[in-house]
Parts: C-alpha cells; structure tokens; sequence
C-alpha cells in the first residue's frame, strides 16, 4: 500500500507540476510576466507561512545564517527563476520550457563541482553536464547569424531561470543553516514576492486590475498559487522524507510529459522533434550525473522488496 500511495503522489506532483508551465502560458495572456509571478507567490508564501506555522516550532527564520539561506532562496530560488521563466514563457511553449528546466538538477551538479569541492564530478558526470547543455542547444538551435530571434532569446530566459535555480540549490545547501525545509520555503516565497514586485515597478509593467479578473487569469493564478505552489510543495516535502532527492528528482522529467500533453489538449501547442531529442539527451546527462546515487536507490529498492 505504501508503494502504491507514493506512486499516486509521485504522478500527482508531475501532473501539478507539469501542467504548471501551462497554466503559466494561459494566465500570461492577461497579466504581465513579473508581476504575474509576484502574485503567485503573494498567495503561495501566504499559505506556506501558514503551514510551517502549523507543522514546525522553528517557523521563523532566527540569527544572520538563517536570514542569508532565506535571502538566497529569495532572491535565486523564486524571484530570479520565476521572473526569468515567466518572461520566457511568453514567446515559446509551454513543453519546451519544461523541458528546459528539467536541466536543473544536472546544472545543479556542475554548480557543486566548482562551489562545493566534497560534490566534485568525476569524468563520467562531467560528460553528463556536457550532453545536458548539448541537449539545450538542440532544443534552443542558436543559430550565429540570427541569435536574437524571439524564439531563441526566450528560450535563453527560461535556460537562464534553470540556472538560477540550481545556483540557489547548491548556494542553500552550502549554507547549512539547519532552517526546517517549510520554513525555508514559506520566507524565500514572500521575500521572492516582494523582490519581483519591485522589479514588476522597475520594469513599468502596467496595473490594469480589470484584466485579471477574467476567468482564465483567476483559474492560472489560483491553480498555481494553491495547487502547483501550496499543495505540490507539500506533496514534495512528504515524498522527500519517504524516498529522499534522488527519486524526487525524477519528477523534472515526468513534469514535461505531462506539460506536452495539457499543452497540446488546452493551447494547441505542438512540440517539434528538435524538442524531444533535446529532452532525450538532458535525461540521459541526468542519469550520467547521477548514475552511482540511481544505482544505490535501485539497490536499496531492491533489498528492501526482498525483506518484505
């Protein structure tokens, strides 16, 4: 029973997720990009907060250490992601984005070899970072004479939110600062919030109240405000204690296939066979990366099935 629970949530956190970037592309039809962002998590943090309030003691981020790893999720794991992803997304689709993203744990890899020297790659990882970047210029195909397309430059957004993202990753645990995940996450949101509002001012993004209030802007903001943000990040944090970061992580490459379905059923969005193979090559730089920790996962699945 219990492997069949963690199945369901598994599959239900890459439906959440996936459909996500969906949502995304619907909602940006109606709000500007960082201010779209900044709203999700207006109401995500809010929820988050309230959560960690309920589930730990330690709700509130005490003592400068504490404050810096809440800064950095701010700052890299929200705002700059988001505001990155978001802008992106305007001018590709959805699936492309997803798969885009689900670079970030083989980013997060090669981040570690140059930040943390204890994370160092061996040859083989370093191949898998390798095809991973191979398998974005297969989906991104620069082109020299004319790398400022709009297709090209926002899919250079969206490779630019992956990396902020497995900067942040690596950045938070380097900085161990024993903060509950919950709590981490609850603060980085509203920080990450109030950090995209700014730029949202900055940028003179229009206020224009009356377009978002139309039904499909509502329906994208409070499906990835409640359900992508509060409900997926609390079925993240319960499959993470059952089966720890690697198998979690295998949720980056189920999410786009499910993006790519939604995508096609809602938006109408095709995805190009340049695309695929671009999925084909980052999963298999994962699986390069992450080989000997697939491997003990695999063994210890197996031993335990054995004892029961």
């Amino acid at each position: 029973m219990t492997r069949y629970r963690n199945l369901a949530l598994f599959l239900t956190l890459a439906t959440l997720w996936g459909s996500a970037f969906v949502a995304i592309s619907a909602g940006l039809s109606h709000i500007p990009p960082v201010l779209f962002a900044a709203l999700r998590y207006d109401i995500a943090g809010v929820l988050m907060l309230g959560y960690a309030v309920y589930a730990v003691d330690h709700w509130r981020p005490r003592g400068q250490a504490e404050w810096t790893q809440v800064a950095v999720g701010a700052v890299l794991l929200i705002a700059a992601y988001h505001a990155f992803l978001f802008v992106g997304q305007q001018h590709t689709t959805a699936a492309a984005a997803a798969i885009l993203v689900s670079l970030s744990p083989v980013l997060s890899s090669g981040f570690a070899r140059l930040l943390v020297p204890s994370d160092a790659l061996s040859p083989v990882g370093v191949v898998g970072v390798l095809v991973g970047l191979l398998g974005v210029a297969v989906i991104v195909q620069p082109d020299p004479s004319n790398l400022l397309t709009t297709d090209a430059v926002a899919k250079g957004f969206v490779f630019c939110a992956t990396a902020a993202f497995a900067l942040g990753s690596v950045l938070t645990r380097r900085l161990d600062a024993s903060l509950p995940i919950e709590t981490m996450e609850a603060w980085s949101m509203l920080g990450g919030a109030l950090v995209m509002h700014l730029v949202s001012i900055a940028l003179g993004e229009p206020l224009e109240p009356a377009a978002w209030t139309t039904p499909e802007a509502i329906g994208a903001l409070a499906y990835l405000s409640v359900g992508a943000s509060a409900v997926g990040f609390l079925i993240y944090f319960d499959l993470l204690d059952r089966l720890g970061a690697v198998e979690i992580n295998m949720v980056s490459y189920v999410a786009p296939i499910v993006t790519a379905v939604v995508g096609w059923l809602y938006l109408r969005e095709a995805v190009d066979t340049a695309t695929l193979a671009g999925f084909a090559l980052i999963a298999v730089g994962f699986l390069l990366v992450k080989r000997r920790a697939i491997r003990r996962e695999f063994g210890y699945v197996r031993s335990r099935s054995s004892s029961d």
